[in-house]
This record gives structure tokens, C-alpha cells and sequence, in this order.
């Protein structure tokens, strides 16, 4: 027994078994060895267990990076930034509305809002929050949850070297392909939404609203205005993403003196507003036409696009009520990122964009040889 014994031991690394004498190099003790060279000693000198979780810039991270927790923390706080956000502005939304579909009688934003308060009173600027609110918080859990899968998914397929070179398309590749899915999400509030708002009489709100609308066209007519829908929301959302992300990287890069780990919660929150507001902008321009679209099907039973060109004209498409939407598209987004990275540090993660990663050694590399 005792050679056979010995047979077996010599097949193996002599470290794996050597006697606890020798415990600095058994595994046990490198296994050790290990967790405390990681780990940073707590204040009473204990070693800390070793961690993969990513921290937030002021704070110990509280979810571990692209973890289910991680997305759900995405996911929640696209519901507030949205739906919070859509339903404070339900009365600049709902005199634009009527500007998009009656500019006869609504003629600029003062007249508009003095119509409304004289025909509706005061809650007549609030008809339509009930729509809005689930309609946006559904279309914001699926718009940042997803564009975070998307985000990673497609850096991930990229590999590193071109996930850095081409990150502008990653951007605006995760930020369409969740878009599609946001607003499968809201096309049912969106269609009851501006039926409510721009139809006096035909119902108070969603409660009425929703089986009135289902009567009169069919569950199916909920999601008629689905590709309108998408073509403006889906260029809407890959400028807001994009231009968001190379903003805050540029203002970090150029306008703030240190790096960003090393800025407060409020300057970073700040910065986030400020990119915001900018790609909200920027969005509003790209996605009028598709809006006034929107609105004109939604109002109207039967109603085509070609309906709406020729009522609209091609200026009209892409002027009607455009100043007023980018007030309030610049405002919406500004608060929408500002409330997602509230959320996202409260929970202990990074607020979102910053600079770039420099690109990987072996692409350097290849530029130093070519």
C-alpha cells in the first residue's frame, strides 16, 4: 500500500500535498494568499472578501455590473426618468397636440393654452395623464433597460478593439433595437392618449377611454399608429443615446479639469442634465415630422399618411408646433437622464457616459508598425 501510495503521489505537483507544516504552499494557503492580496483589510485590519462588483464613483457598489440586478436597477429607473417626466409636461403635450391637429383654432402656444382654459378650466391641461403616465413608464422600463443589454450585447460581439473604435454605432445599434420593443409597450396609451387630448368629449381618461377606443376600431386599432410610431420614436431615441453619450464624454474630456470618478455626485448629475437637455434638442428636430404623423392618424378614424401630407403640406410636417416641442423635448430629456443617474447612484451604480477607454494595446500597436 505504502508503494502504491507513493505512486500516486509522485504523479501529482508536490505543493498539492506537502504536510501542514509547509501550509504557505499547500493550496489551501494559496488560496489564501490569494483572497487577502485582493482584498483590502477592513478598519479593524481583517481582510475583506474579495469582490467582483464594480463601484459606483463616490461609494461601494451595491450591484455587481450587467447582472440581472443590474438591469433591473436600469429597467426601474427608465420607469421614473420616463413616466414622471411625460406626465409633468401631459399640458405643453397637450396644447401641441392640438396645435398638430387644428392649427385653425390653435393657432401659437399663448392662444393655445387661453383655448384651452376657457373652453376645459384648469384640469382640462391634465386630460390625458393617466394614458401618459403608464403609456411612458412601460416605453422607459423597455427604452434603458434594453438599450443597456443592447449596449453591452452588441460591445460584446464587437470584441474590445472595435467596440471601442466603433462605439458611436453600438449607441445607435442598441438604442434602436430597444426602441422597437419601447414602443410596442406604448402604442395602446400613445393612440388613447391623443384621442382623449384631442377629441373633447370622447372620454375623461383611460378608464373610459381605452374600451370607447376598442369599440369603436378594434384591439387592433391600438397599435395603428405603430409604425408612425416607430418612425419617429426610434430616430428620436438613437440621437437621444448617441448625442448624450458623445456630449458627456466631450464635457468630461474638454470642460472638466479632472477625471470623473473623481467629481461630485451633483457635478456629475449636472453634467448628465446638461447633456440631456442638448440631445433633446437635437432629438425633437429629427423626429417632428413623425410626431405630427402620430397625432393626425391617431385623431382621425381612418386617416392615412397621405391624408396628412396633404392637409399638413410638406412644411407644416416639418414646422407645426416644432418650437414648442423642442422646449419641451429638451426640458423632457434633460430630466429623463437626470432622474435615471439619480436613480442609478442611489442604488450604488455610475452615472451613465464619461470617456471613452483608451483603444486596446493591440490596435495601437498596429498603427505604431503601419
Amino acid at each position: 500500500m505504502d508503494l502504491m501510495e507513493g505512486s500516486r503521489r509522485s504523479l501529482l505537483p508536490g505543493h498539492l500535498y506537502t504536510s501542514s507544516s509547509a501550509h504557505s504552499l499547500s493550496l489551501d494557503g494559496l488560496l489564501s494568499k490569494a483572497q487577502t492580496s485582493f482584498a483590502p483589510p477592513l478598519s479593524n485590519g481583517t481582510p475583506k472578501p474579495s469582490s467582483f462588483v464594480i463601484p459606483a464613483p463616490s461609494e461601494p457598489g451595491k450591484i455587481q455590473m450587467y447582472s440581472p440586478a443590474f438591469y433591473a436597477a436600469c429597467t426601474a429607473g427608465g420607469i421614473l426618468s420616463c413616466g414622471l417626466t411625460h406626465m409633468a409636461v401631459t399640458p405643453l403635450d397637450l396644447v401641441k397636440c392640438n396645435m398638430q391637429i387644428d392649427p385653425a383654432k390653435y393657432k401659437s402656444i399663448s392662444s393655445g393654452f387661453g383655448v384651452l382654459l376657457k373652453e376645459q378650466g384648469v384640469r382640462g391641461f391634465f386630460r390625458g395623464w393617466v394614458p401618459t403616465l403608464i403609456g411612458y413608464s412601460a416605453q422607459g422600463a423597455c427604452k434603458f433597460g434594453f438599450y443597456e443589454f443592447f449596449k453591452k450585447y452588441y460591445s460584446d460581439l464587437a470584441g474590445p478593439e472595435f467596440a471601442v473604435k466603433y462605439k458611436t454605432l453600438i449607441y445607435l445599434a442598441g438604442s434602436a433595437s430597444a426602441e422597437v420593443i419601447a414602443d410596442v409597450a406604448l402604442c395602446p396609451m400613445e393612440a388613447v392618449k391623443v384621442r382623449v387630448q384631442t377629441q373633447p368629449g370622447f372620454a375623461r381618461g383611460l378608464s373610459d377611454g381605452l374600451p370607447k377606443f376598442v369599440r369603436s376600431e378594434g384591439a387592433l386599432g391600438l397599435y395603428k399608429g405603430l409604425v408612425p410610431l416607430w418612425g419617429r420614436q426610434i430616430p428620436y431615441t438613437m440621437m437621444k443615446f448617441a448625442t448624450f453619450e458623445t456630449i458627456v464624454e466631450m464635457i468630461y474630456k474638454y470642460s472638466i479639469p479632472r477625471p470623473k470618478s473623481e467629481c461630485s455626485n451633483s457635478l456629475q448629475l449636472g453634467v448628465s442634465f446638461g447633456g440631456g437637455y442638448i440631445a433633446g434638442v437635437f432629438c425633437a428636430i429629427v423626429s417632428h415630422p413623425a410626431d405630427n404623423l402620430v397625432s393626425f392618424l391617431n385623431n382621425a378614424k381612418g386617416a392615412t399618411v397621405g391624408d396628412a401630407v396633404k392637409k399638413l403640406g410638406l412644411w407644416g410636417l416639418f414646422t407645426r408646433g416644432l418650437p414648442l416641442r423642442i422646449v419641451m423635448i429638451g426640458t423632457l430629456t434633460g430630466a429623463q437622464w437626470g432622474i435615471y443617474d439619480a436613480f442609478k447612484v442611489f442604488v450604488g451604480l455610475p452615472t451613465t457616459g464619461g470617456v471613452a477607454p483608451a483603444a486596446p494595446a493591440t490596435e495601437l500597436a498596429g498603427k505604431a508598425a503601419a
